[in-house]
């Protein structure tokens, strides 16, 4: 069962699409049916599948989980302990909390089943750059 890494460098909060990068770990893998876990190791960013055409989609994901999680310093938020790494630490680990730090996709004819407009993306929840590793495994 093939298995990889891929490292996705971010420059702070937002959705980076890394699509292709899986795409064409598939192809070259010569597995026609199977499904491909991807799965990111870190506790303060996430997966997610969306819309990859309209850029306001990333936008407004972003703009939304900043609402609903601020940051630690925010007067909403003064319940908040976890505070290590600064403001932005446990509202990342809450953002993760609410989506996926894995996803099954589909596989056929070496390609992904997905749908015409969506895109994997890593979801960055934290405001400093970061490097985050993400294990793709094909199980055929």
């Amino acid at each position: 069962m093939p298995q990889t890494v891929i490292s996705i460098s971010t420059r702070g909060q937002g959705l980076y699409e890394f699509t292709q990068p899986v795409q064409d770990f598939v192809r070259g893998q010569g597995v026609g049916e199977g499904l491909l876990t991807v799965f990111v190791r870190h506790t303060s960013c996430s997966l997610i599948i969306q819309e990859n055409a309209d850029p306001d989609v990333r936008r407004d994901l972003k703009a939304f989980f900043s609402r609903l999680v601020p940051p630690a310093n925010d007067p909403e938020m003064r319940w908040v302990k976890h505070t290590t790494e600064g403001p932005d630490d446990m509202p990342a680990h809450i953002k993760a909390a609410l989506t996926a730090v894995s996803l099954g996709i589909p596989v056929h004819d070496r390609r992904l089943m997905l749908g015409t407009w969506q895109g994997i993306y890593l979801f960055e929840h934290r405001d400093y750059p970061h490097t985050r590793q993400v294990v793709l495994h094909l199980s055929a």
